[in-house]
């Protein structure tokens, strides 16, 4: 495939992107991150999922392929991380211990929310379809919008106010366990 710049290509990547990133839908479950962990570090988020989608973009499939890890079982691995976050949503409890809170803006933010196995899986799929140039673009596009969301979280947050957070935090918690059971059941036919 040749490389060339094409606006609509471009367009109708960062489309898909910004659908299967879903960072807009992602607000309650960064907010209720930054509560627990007292602060998101917006740039470092939005460098290491730039990092993640530009590697698993050229190098992924070879990678999973040397450690004999299927596309089924880093989705099912991701699956279980979103549960997780999402049972911590839904009742209010805190499962996993993160004794050094500055990851969190790595894990599980970074990766497996913003460039997770739905959008890593995306990436491998539309580069057979896609120009190149138009994918890269469109993953550089996608982390502008992912940096202005995280960066105005408290604008955000003051918005919502303390009960819409709370109703949003329980709302998305349901449909963020609906996606990690989806993806659990998808790669494990179960």
């Amino acid at each position: 495939m040749e490389l060339k710049f094409d606006i609509i290509e471009i367009l109708k990547v960062t489309m898909v992107l910004f659908a299967v990133i879903d960072i807009i839908g992602s607000i309650p479950i960064i907010i209720s991150l930054k509560q627990k962990t007292g602060g998101i570090n917006a740039p470092k988020a939005s460098v290491v999922s730039l990092c993640i989608m530009l590697v698993f973009l050229f190098v992924g499939n070879t990678i999973l392929e040397i450690i004999g890890i299927s596309i089924g079982d880093f989705a099912i691995a991701g699956s279980i991380l979103i549960f997780i976050v999402a049972m911590e949503m839904i009742l209010g409890i805190q499962i996993s211990k993160d004794t050094m809170p500055a990851t969190a803006s790595v894990v599980p933010l970074a990766f497996p929310l913003i460039a997770g196995t739905g959008t890593l899986t995306t990436l491998l799929s539309i580069r057979a379809e896609y120009n190149i140039v138009s994918i890269i673009v469109a993953i550089m596009l996608n982390v502008v919008i992912v940096y202005i969301v995280l960066k105005n979280l408290q604008r955000l947050e003051n918005l919502l106010g303390i009960g819409g957070i709370a109703i949003l935090k329980k709302v998305f918690g349901i449909i963020l366990l609906a996606i990690a059971i989806k993806l659990f059941k998808k790669y494990t036919g179960l």
